[in-house]
């Protein structure tokens, strides 16, 4: 799962000025509406951007008709607003029939990849042409029936969303907590010493410690199965979401046991295979495949999917971030510049690289389309399908929009935040959280880390408003972190050692880190001497 956790932008771009909103009344409860996707061309008319003032008109089914001759009116469509299939003849040909007859604009209903109805408008148009998906049509028949009324509008892009404010809270909160537990377990490893036997041995049994080389091969995976998932999304999306509920499960059921270890209570055993297994975790198993199962079967659904999705997500940050052991600062700067570049790479420089104009990052993340046939520079329905499923990757952290904007309704009703903006900084707070422990500098590497990647999330959202458009979130992340942990490291005249780290995996590194770990045990025992000395004195004085 190496490219899983780094393959998706902060964000994806917001829905060009050509979406726009279909404000639908039923006339028998003007008080039950709704709103859908369209799509315009905002070269042949414009849309109001309010609903303030705006003129409706009766809507009119005549699919499954596609108007490309005057025969398919079979009904009075004067002053009214008509949608029709879309097909076999240009928007502007459906345009030039709908007006010819009186109608007040033209919706086309498709089945195929919603793009704004292209060509050079040579025909004296005026009445509004706009794209609707097929099953928004379907549901507004179903949901309000034929008697509605219906309008164009346009409404600008909110600046800010706030649905990037839980976005940011789940960030920070994976990121700082992952850091604490990797140096509380690196805290555990010291006190234990070189006599804790088969309990040390479990312990690095748990942990896996990324060297240099090691570091090369896995952003070199990241960047093969990126473009294996371009070229065989249809199939891969499938492998990955495997993979994701069960590295999510067992991630929710190790952060989950640790903390069941820490509650005296329910710890009944019964014997299974010449071993005593607690009840309460076999328990827990069941949930975890429960909740993990839960979310494969519903995961398209919209309305709460995207919950379980989060907290398995978290599960999983948490646990790769404490598992994922970087030695030294020095394999941190291979590994965040080497995705730093990886991200930049595939999100602005793909573009000038494939046929659609699209980076490989965005396409992997939203599913490729399928090019739809052209007539004369008009999309036209060829029954073309999306060449990957509607799956989408589960790599990443899903909230609702907030703000009612076409981006939303369009096409991109989530803000995304990619596993990788986490794990991959997350790693570096971890290493500082260790080196912490490891050099008793009471947080300070730790904290100031935290705090710079939050000053790279903020940096990024700023960007990412102001350009309004595909965001690497490396690209702000990395600098602010690693200058921050190299500034600090300068400051305190310890760069040479927090470069090497302390337990750099050399020919003597097993034997340094027991020394280490003895002397911690040995200072502690010697602190704790001193004190109770100190206290006894105190005491008889």
């Amino acid at each position: 799962m190496s490219r899983n956790v780094s393959a998706v932008p902060l964000f994806l771009p917001l829905i060009s000025a050509e979406g726009g909103v279909l404000h639908a009344v039923q006339n028998d409860n003007p008080d039950l509406t709704k709103d859908y996707c369209i799509y315009y061309n905002s070269n042949w008319t414009s849309l109001p951007d309010s609903l303030s003032n705006i003129a409706y008109a009766r809507l009119v089914f005549l699919t499954p008709k596609m108007l490309c001759s005057p025969s398919d009116v079979t009904q009075d469509i004067k002053n009214k607003a008509v949608v029709v299939k879309r097909g076999n003849c240009t928007f502007l040909e459906k345009a030039e029939i709908a007006q010819r007859f009186g109608a007040k604009f033209l919706l086309v209903a498709s089945k195929s990849p919603m793009h704004a109805p292209g060509g050079n408008k040579t025909q004296n148009i005026t009445i509004p042409v706009a794209l609707i998906r097929n099953t928004d049509i379907v549901d507004l028949e179903e949901t309000l029936g034929r008697n509605v009324n219906v309008a164009l509008y346009s409404p600008p892009e909110p600046l800010f969303d706030y649905s990037m404010v839980i976005i940011f809270l789940i960030a920070m909160f994976c990121v700082s907590l992952g850091g604490y537990w990797s140096g509380r377990a690196e805290l555990e490893k010291l006190k234990r010493g070189p006599t804790s036997g088969s309990s040390s041995s479990l312990s690095d049994e748990e942990s896996l410690t990324l060297t240099p080389v090691t570091v090369v091969i896995f952003v070199t995976s990241c960047c093969a199965m990126l473009v294996l998932m371009y070229y065989f999304y249809k199939w891969l999306v499938y492998v990955v979401i495997s993979i994701f509920c069960i590295a999510s499960a067992s991630s929710m059921y190790s952060c989950l046991s640790a903390l069941l270890k820490k509650i005296p209570y329910g710890q009944c055993r019964f014997p299974c295979w010449n071993h005593a297994i607690e009840v309460r975790l076999v328990f827990l198993v069941l949930f975890c495949l429960g909740l993990s199962v839960t979310w494969a079967v519903f995961r398209n659904e919209n309305s709460w999917a995207w919950i379980l999705q989060n907290i398995l997500g978290i599960s999983f940050c948490l646990n790769f971030i404490r598992t994922l052991k970087m030695p030294n600062f020095k394999s941190c700067v291979i590994l965040l510049g080497l995705l730093l570049l990886y991200d930049v790479f595939f999100v602005f420089i793909t573009p000038f690289i494939t046929k659609s104009g699209e980076s490989i990052m965005v396409e992997v993340a939203t599913g490729p389309f399928e090019n739809s046939e052209k007539n004369d520079g008009n999309l036209v329905d060829a029954s073309a399908e999306r060449s990957a499923s509607h799956e989408k990757l589960p790599v990443v952290f899903k909230v609702p929009r907030l703000e009612s904007s076409p981006a939303m309704l369009c096409m991109r009703p989530f803000s995304l935040l990619g596993f990788g903006d986490i794990v991959v900084p997350g790693l570096l707070v971890a290493y500082c959280r260790r080196f912490d422990v490891q050099t008793s500098s009471s947080s300070v590497y730790f904290i100031c880390c935290t705090v710079a990647y939050g000053v790279g999330m903020l940096i990024t959202f700023l960007c990412l408003i102001l350009m309004k458009m595909p965001q690497p979130a490396l690209l702000y992340l990395v600098p602010c972190t690693l200058i921050t942990c190299a500034l600090v490291a300068l400051y305190r005249k310890e760069m040479k050692k927090f470069w090497n780290g302390n337990s750099y995996q050399s020919p003597g590194f097993f034997s340094n880190a027991k020394i280490t770990a003895a002397d911690f045990v040995m200072n502690s025992a010697s602190n704790e001497e001193n004190a109770t000395q100190a206290t006894e004195h105190h005491e008889g004085q």
